[in-house]
């Protein structure tokens, strides 16, 4: 294989014939060098959030889109089989620094160099990144990893105890543990249920428990978010069974405490209530679906509202922006169950329907609103 070739691709040996950057697959893309030595094997073989080093910082270049990324190697660190389709390996031999001097020359002047055992947190952000090479910078790379855990909260609620919760339990037990946050979420659905069934029944000792199984359900949906961001692995499967669960638990939830109002000292009207905002909860999934499918997304976080011109309600700006966030984080799973809780200690479960079905109106409302404005108001995400 090295037959005819210069000196420097003596050194330098691709264990894949790949093109060049400057060919027309990579033109354009900024060239990143991922060192995978022996200078770098001892932490890179460490773990961090449950990651191997090396593991984290491939997946955190799999996310640049803008990037062509190589991995040189000398073969001391195993590296996975599969490689995003964006990230090419290279095997070394011989001086590593000449042959990660010549790779540099060959992608070009532009090109970034990081270690295998390197944690940051940002995608690109090589400059704020920390390398492990014993045990107190691994635990400062762990501390960090999940200190930036909370910086994706958007609820009230999430953010002050839920999220806080989920970080103390992913960090204690989930992260030790063979367990998808898929599966997850689907023992945080069940809970949820659970928690349904329990209130519809009507005593006051069982809807108190509901509403905290219910709890326990957000929290779980917080665990299992937090893992997929600890693992970097945010598919759009589990977007969209979290989108489902999350739709379904607050259905049957609004449904049982109109019943439970019903069979205790209430009228058939409570129920009326419930099943009405039942309905409209369940007309605003199928539109926020629909647009879903329309703009190639499964987290409902994400999708495009006419009325912020584009823009997802988690990251709007503009005029009236932070109205929109206040609204939009009052009106969250988080804060109607907590606040739900609470209300149900002091047996005020009427004002948990009447909150249910104000949260109906508004989004039935919004997706209505959504499902009848034209195509081109609708800007087309940069």
């Amino acid at each position: 294989m090295t037959d005819g070739a210069s000196e420097a691709n003596s050194v330098v040996q691709p264990a894949v014939v790949r093109p060049r950057v400057s060919s027309s697959s990579h033109r354009g893309a900024v060239p990143v060098i991922l060192r995978a030595t022996e200078v770098e094997a001892h932490g890179a073989r460490m773990h961090v959030g449950g990651l191997r080093v090396v593991d984290r910082a491939i997946r955190q270049l799999g996310r640049l889109r803008d990037a062509y990324v190589v991995i040189a190697t000398d073969g001391s660190i195993p590296l996975p089989r599969r490689l995003p389709k964006h990230i090419a390996r290279r095997d070394i031999s011989g001086d590593v620094e000449t042959a990660v001097a010549a790779l540099h020359t060959e992608l070009g002047d532009e090109t970034t160099v990081v270690g295998a055992d390197t944690v940051w947190l940002v995608p690109g952000r090589f400059d704020k990144g920390i390398r492990v090479e014993d045990a107190a910078s691994r635990r400062a790379a762990t501390d960090a990893v999940f200190a930036d855990l909370q910086r994706d909260a958007i609820g009230i609620v999430d953010r002050l105890l839920n999220l806080k919760i989920a970080t103390v339990l992913a960090r204690v037990l989930l992260v030790n543990l063979p367990i998808s946050p898929a599966l997850l979420t689907l023992a945080g659905g069940f809970a949820g249920v659970y928690g349904a069934l329990l209130i519809a029944t009507g005593t006051a000792s069982n809807v108190l428990l509901g509403f905290a199984s219910l709890q326990g359900y957000v929290i779980l949906e917080a665990c299992a978010g937090s893992l997929s961001r600890l693992r970097l692995h945010q598919s759009a499967l589990a977007a969209w069974l979290e989108t489902v669960v999350g739709d379904f638990v607050a259905i049957v939830s609004v449904l049982a405490v109109g019943r439970a109002l019903w069979g205790h000292g209430g009228t058939f009207l409570d129920m009326k209530m419930a099943l009405a905002a039942a309905a409209m909860l369940l007309l605003f999934s199928a539109i926020t679906y629909r647009e879903l499918i329309r703009q190639g997304e499964g987290d409902i976080t994400k999708l495009r509202w006419w009325f912020t011109y584009g823009q997802p309600l988690r990251t709007v700006t503009g005029s009236g922006s932070q109205t929109i966030k206040t609204l939009m984080a009052l009106g969250r799973r988080d804060v109607i169950v907590f606040v739900s809780l609470g209300l149900a200690a002091f047996d005020q479960l009427w004002i948990v329907l009447l909150l249910m079905l104000i949260i109906a109106v508004t989004r039935a409302g919004a997706a209505l609103v959504q499902l009848m404005t034209p195509d081109w108001r609708i800007r087309p995400q940069m």
